[in-house]
């Protein structure tokens, strides 16, 4: 098994992949990688949020550099892209193709519904080649390029696990795991082969210092699926994506929403560096995890987004912000942001609440 990303692999220079990254910007990124004392916490986040894109918007400017703007003037670090951030207007509007195909977290297939057991054993993923993800990974390098210079775009694919059940929804993927375990192993095979593919085109045209990845498999207080079976599937597909960017010096950060406490030292064992994003309403405890994994493991997010950030006053919002980093934003080691993003039902005085308060007193030493 390759051996996990640590400090020693974390380069002294921001390596130029997608576009020059501030140096300060960079050396506070670096600094809580290795669970160090930059200038302040780097803050990471994801804005899906009309009256804050409304608030930054200049006339002229497109969609996408509005949120360039947005993240520039935030202060965010890190993000793995941006939503769309619709008004108003957009009520009630589906996306009848149900693509994959979202800012921030991309699968090479199109969601197709298997409803029933016949079409569970025939289905038939398209299989990516070398040429799809390298295409992928010049995507990425542009990306990060728009966000240059204060904001670096973290790339990322899901490791297969997630992607199979998006096709058929939870319940009937339940009932699969009893009645078509086979037929559910062959996808679980080809969707690992396609993610394995995208991590190592990321790591052989280095895509950056820093890789995202993601399987939702828990909710409010305890694991989606029994543990035995996460590690019969979830575990080996995620080892396999963490493999080749292990070896090249990567920091994987993975993300499931709700409660992963349980099953943690596997994923550390399979190769992550990093957790997002440590859900409170979901029962983790970002102090807990601090004091439990010390420097082994980066904790990204926790500040609450269903509940504090959207319907707090701005005094709950810097408060659950200072809560955060007292907890564990001592030594480094934290990306501080949202247990998720920032949705749109988010008032716009709490966003610039949040991200002040972020930039306020996530200042080492800390204040808080």
């Amino acid at each position: 098994m390759a051996a996990r990303a640590t400090s020693g692999h974390i380069r002294d220079e921001w390596p130029t992949y997608g576009g020059d990254l501030d140096p300060a910007t960079w050396a506070r990124i670096r600094a809580a990688i290795r669970h160090e004392e930059g200038d302040r916490v780097p803050i990471w986040d994801y804005i899906d949020n009309r009256p804050v894109v409304d608030h930054f918007r200049r006339s002229g400017e497109t969609y996408g550099e509005t949120m360039v703007r947005v993240y520039h003037s935030l202060g965010i670090d890190l993000c793995r892209g941006y939503g769309s951030s619709f008004g108003d207007e957009d009520e009630g509007r589906t996306n009848d193709e149900h693509t994959t195909k979202v800012s921030g977290k991309t699968s090479w297939s199109l969601r197709k519904a298997i409803t029933s057991y016949e079409e569970l054993a025939r289905y038939e993923p398209h299989l990516v080649t070398e040429e799809d993800c390298e295409n992928w990974v010049k995507g990425t390098l542009a990306t990060q390029a728009r966000l240059a210079p204060y904001s670096y775009g973290v790339p990322g694919c899901g490791c297969g696990f997630h992607e199979v059940y998006d096709l058929m929804g939870q319940q009937f993927f339940s009932y699969a795991i009893y009645d078509a375990r086979k037929d559910l192993d062959r996808l679980f095979e080809f969707y690992r082969h396609n993610s394995t593919m995208i991590a190592r085109a990321a790591a052989k045209l280095k895509a950056g210092p820093i890789f995202f990845t993601w399987a939702d498999i828990a909710y409010k207080g305890r694991l989606l699926y029994s543990l035995q079976f996460l590690r019969e599937t979830f575990i080996p597909m995620l080892r396999a994506v963490c493999e080749p960017l292990n070896d090249a010096g990567l920091t994987v950060i993975f993300h499931s929403d709700g409660d992963v406490t349980t099953i943690v030292d596997d994923m550390l064992d399979a190769g992550i560096s990093g957790l997002n994003p440590i859900e409170p309403q979901a029962g983790m405890d970002i102090g807990a995890m601090k004091r439990r994994y010390g420097d082994r493991l980066i904790l990204v997010g926790n500040v609450d987004c269903s509940q504090v950030l959207p319907l707090g006053s701005v005094e709950d919002v810097i408060e659950a912000t200072k809560a955060c980093l007292r907890a564990a934003g001592h030594g480094g080691g934290l990306f501080i942001g949202s247990s998720s993003e920032i949705v749109p039902a988010t008032p716009l005085r709490n966003v610039l609440a949040f991200f002040e308060a972020c930039r306020t007193y996530g200042r080492y030493p800390l204040q808080v």
